[in-house]
């Protein structure tokens, strides 16, 4: 494996970190309220909510599909477990994050994104989650989301994507790529915005502090990271 892929620097780790949470926080939906809730035809949740965001009350409607398998989470040594067998990997679409073992899914759990889900990550400030394969740098503990998971965006592919928006002019030309994605959890009030399927984030992956701390025990660097829309 290319030793390269874990050579940034802790301090700058921490300054684009900092920065990012700061960012998150004013973000951050705050006092929400289920307004309605009902199951559609197909088994979705239909959500209407209302938050306080940047100053302004929102009001959204949220459509999450039902939580697939199961919910049984049987213990694992995870001393003996082969780095290189899993996969972790994360459905945009059914908001969802598993982990596979062997090719078999060992764990799954419900997990919100930036505001479009369904967008891939072009460049910085777009609040989109990034697509394609990538590895897990570090994982490092966080006094609001429990543990941070960080993945290696960009890399080759995603500066291959944001090279060509730009030149395709769906980007501007002196747009940046952006920087510290990953995996988290919530704010220790925020847990209901994963259940209701609210996209909050600047374009990291959020599950509950429950299960981040769940899913981190299995987690080493260089596994690899699968995001699908």
């Amino acid at each position: 494996m290319n030793k390269q892929l874990f050579a940034l620097p802790f301090f700058i780790f921490c300054l684009l970190t900092i920065k990012v949470f700061a960012q998150q926080e004013n973000k951050t939906p705050k006092d929400i309220k289920v307004v309605s809730e009902k199951k559609d035809a197909e088994g979705n949740t239909v959500r209407v909510i209302q938050y306080n965001q940047d100053g302004m009350r929102v009001t959204k409607t949220t459509i999450t599909p039902p939580m697939p398998g199961f919910k049984d989470r049987k213990p694992y040594n995870v001393d003996t477990m082969n780095a290189d067998s899993m996969l972790v990997y994360v459905d945009k679409t059914n908001y969802l994050v598993a982990l596979v073992y062997k090719r078999k899914r060992i764990r799954q759990y419900r997990a919100v994104f930036g505001p479009d889900r369904l967008k891939d990550k072009l460049r910085e400030g777009d609040r989109n989650t990034p697509e394609g394969w990538f590895r897990i740098l570090a994982v490092r503990d966080n006094a609001n989301w429990g543990k941070f998971i960080h993945i290696n965006y960009p890399n080759e592919e995603s500066y291959k994507k944001h090279n060509e928006a730009k030149t395709k002019g769906l980007i501007p030309g002196n747009a940046s790529i952006g920087s510290a994605i990953g995996i988290h959890g919530t704010y220790p009030t925020g847990a209901g915005m994963v259940e209701m399927g609210l996209g909050w984030t600047d374009g990291c992956i959020s599950m509950t502090t429950t299960d981040i701390m769940d899913f981190y025990k299995f987690i080493k660097p260089g596994m690899r990271v699968y995001i699908k829309r």
